[in-house]
């Protein structure tokens, strides 16, 4: 069963390209937040036993989180949906703990 993202970090936010620098959420009552980089090996790891590692949900639908490249850097987005922004740069601010 693939984790829920609830909230993330920008490394600039008025960058229009907007570097999510972590993810983070909420499982079994406990706050959880990794590295974006830690969430493209747990998202690579996944897709690669023919799973999903992680979601986001918005206005009442569940988008998938996949890795993408842009000039060689590897991201988190979520599969294309037609919403603008990306789902995942929508959600809130994690707390920073």
């Amino acid at each position: 069963m693939a984790t829920e993202i609830k909230c993330i970090n920008k490394s600039d936010r008025a960058n229009p390209h907007e570097r999510i620098t972590h993810i983070g959420g909420m499982e079994n009552g406990s706050r959880w937040r990794m590295t974006q980089s830690e969430g493209i090996t747990v998202t690579e790891t996944a897709k690669a036993r023919g799973q999903v590692a992680f979601v986001v949900r918005r206005g009442g639908y569940c988008v998938n989180v996949i890795v993408a490249t842009h000039n060689g850097n590897k991201y988190l987005k979520t599969e294309p949906d037609g919403v603008q922004p990306d789902n995942l740069l929508a959600l809130p601010e994690c707390p920073r703990y």
